[in-house]
């Protein structure tokens, strides 16, 4: 997995061209489509297809940082679709940073999918002593309960740094017609940790 730092942390005949991956990568994570990031890079005297950059996003594999110790842990779920088919996008967030813990693409939403997320976020971080803070979804609270995590039921407060980053993510999709289109779901997945990468740059 590639942080940002990594991707110039190559051998010198390839440094420029590591720093132009990491700049159409940033670019496009920050909102520009691919048509318009091309047109960015063009102005460094750099050419390279949509498709280019699309590659670079998915090669880069980035995704948030592990081993993080927060007090609390917001998790929750919102729909993504794909060529029309609904998706649920999983996302733990320590509300005390603003930052992505963990990010995860289901077809559905069930306790056991629910379980499998919450593992992988224990694996990657120390989570034993967090609070988790969820709102009525009985599934969230069957799964934190059946893997032994603490949780509060809230609808507001912390909580709402979930809330917040889905908007955003939500803001950013709207703009491919709330749909990821003639790609796998894996992909989509990509994409999406790649963002939580660049949200987490900028917290």
């Amino acid at each position: 997995m590639l942080a940002w730092t990594q991707l110039s942390k190559r051998t010198p005949s390839t440094c420029e061209l590591c720093e132009v991956l990491s700049l159409g990568i940033r670019l496009h994570l920050a909102g520009l489509s691919l048509s318009n990031t091309v047109k960015e890079l063009e102005k460094f005297g750099v050419q390279r297809s949509r498709k280019a950059v699309h590659d670079w996003v998915q090669k880069a594999d980035l995704q948030p940082a592990s081993n993080a110790s927060p007090d609390q842990i917001a998790v929750d779920e919102t729909v993504i679709r794909i060529d029309g088919q609904q998706y649920w996008l999983y996302a733990a967030i320590n509300p005390a940073s603003n930052r992505f813990l963990h990010v995860r693409l289901f077809p559905t939403t069930t306790t056991a999918l629910t379980e499998r997320f919450l593992q992988e976020l224990r694996e990657k971080h120390d989570v034993e002593d967090a609070v988790f803070l969820v709102d009525h979804a009985q599934h969230l609270k069957t799964a934190l309960q059946r893997v032994g995590l603490r949780f509060q039921t809230v609808r507001h407060g912390n909580r709402n740094a979930v809330e917040r980053v889905f908007r955003e993510i939500k803001r950013r999709t709207s703009s491919f017609s709330n749909s990821f289109s003639h790609v796998e779901p894996t992909t989509a997945e990509s994409w999406l940790q790649a963002f939580a990468v660049w949200w987490n740059s900028l917290n």
